[in-house]
Order: structure tokens, then sequence, then C-alpha cells
């Protein structure tokens, strides 16, 4: 259940929801498991009255550290910055 609009999306990834309503979401994309792209979203809460000034990066650089460590991903892939950021 989105704790934002309240949707259910099935199959669409591995969601780690925090009790702030943070949320790091992996998922694959791609047609198959070789020469797949492995996809992180980091979704970061900030209140009406927080520092809304603050660059997305630093918002959400606390959640990726956090996702590196659950996933793995460095080890598993030689790799400790993404190849593309959209």
């Amino acid at each position: 259940l989105d704790p934002v609009d309240g949707s259910i999306s099935k199959n669409q990834g591995i969601r780690f929801v925090f009790t702030d309503g943070s949320r790091i979401i992996f998922r694959l994309s791609g047609t198959g498991v070789a020469g797949a792209t492995v996809r992180l979203y980091l979704e970061k809460y900030m209140p009406a009255d927080g520092d809304l000034g603050l660059h997305a990066f630093d918002v959400v650089k606390p959640l990726a550290a956090i996702a590196m460590e659950l996933s793995g991903l460095p080890t598993a892939t030689g790799r400790d910055t993404p190849t593309v950021i959209t």
C-alpha cells in the first residue's frame, strides 16, 4: 500500500518503507536477467515547514547509503557509483 496515494502496485520491485515515509525501492528494468538494469528509487518526505531549499541529492544521500548496505550492490557489481543518474 503506497503511503502517499494509497495505491497498490504488485511486482514492481522490493520496497523498504520507513516510519517517516521515506522509501527505498529496487527494481529490475529490462527484458531479461543478463544485461538488466537495477533501478534504485529514493524518496524522502519533507514537510512544508522543512528545509525545502536543500539540494535533492543532499536530502536522499543518507537513504542511498542505507540502500547500498541493504542491497550489497557494490560487492555484487564491483561498482560504487551509478552508471546513469536521472
